[in-house]
């Protein structure tokens, strides 16, 4: 711990000294979050969960900082999760619904379906599904295996994916036969699509840039995100 001269706790070098601890627990709690979350809206939060800490910490807790903080700093993120409701129950009951009639039609056809095909199946016109799926917002690629466990019980969805320390998505891609089964799932997506993945994925490239780069509006690469997305949970399911 930082002191000051006159012994007392010196809040400024903590907060300096524990900065990229905040940054660390933020971008692994985007890992498993929508497009739309700002990760900086994260760290804003996430600082303030480590000032908060820095108040109540006591050293006769026999915990050490690091571990209370961390704990304060996850607890405040999860706050503001909460409070803004950044994807509704709604919103995931149609992502279901969406992943459902995608794994329906690809098997009947034996193909990937068409957007026209898969309004079809979900009794929608196409206009009605793109803005669905502009609603949705594709969910982050990296927790695709959190939606393998057959947990239909949406509740606790914040604190199964994010909150739960110990399903860190990284694991599952290490697995070598889950890994190949993306490859290859990726390799079958529409050919757009694949673009889109890789731009935003590898290239770390943004909506709007994606946007300016296939000549169309930025919320007709978050529909296709969102559908690439889908297909992918759809195929990944079984892993």
């Amino acid at each position: 711990m930082m002191y000051t001269a006159k012994g007392q706790l010196d809040r400024n070098a903590m907060i300096k000294q524990y900065q990229p601890l905040v940054r660390r627990l933020a971008h692994h709690m985007m890992a498993k979050l929508p497009a739309n979350v700002q990760v900086d809206d994260l760290i804003q939060v996430g600082l303030i969960g480590l000032s908060e800490a820095l108040t109540r910490y006591e050293v006769t807790q026999g915990v050490q900082f690091e571990t209370f903080a961390t704990q304060r700093i996850r607890g405040a993120m999860l706050d503001e999760l909460r409070e803004n409701d950044w994807m509704s129950r709604g919103s995931r009951k149609s992502q279901k619904e969406i992943e459902q009639a995608l794994r329906k039609l690809e098997h009947r056809l034996g193909r990937s379906p068409l957007e026209g095909e898969v309004a079809s199946e979900l009794g929608l016109s196409l206009t009605e599904y793109q803005t669905l799926l502009g609603k949705v917002r594709g969910t982050q690629l990296v927790y695709l295996e959190d939606m393998a466990r057959g947990n239909e019980e949406e509740d606790n969805f914040l604190d199964r994916h994010v909150a739960d320390t110990d399903a860190d998505p990284m694991n599952m891609l290490r697995d070598h036969r889950f890994r190949q089964a993306l490859i290859a799932a990726i390799k079958n997506l529409p050919e757009r699509e694949q673009y889109i993945m890789s731009m935003y994925y590898e290239k770390d490239m943004n909506l709007k840039e994606i946007a300016a780069v296939l000549d169309v509006t930025e919320s007709r690469v978050c529909q296709l995100h969102s559908q690439s997305i889908a297909r992918l949970r759809a195929k990944m399911r079984s892993h």
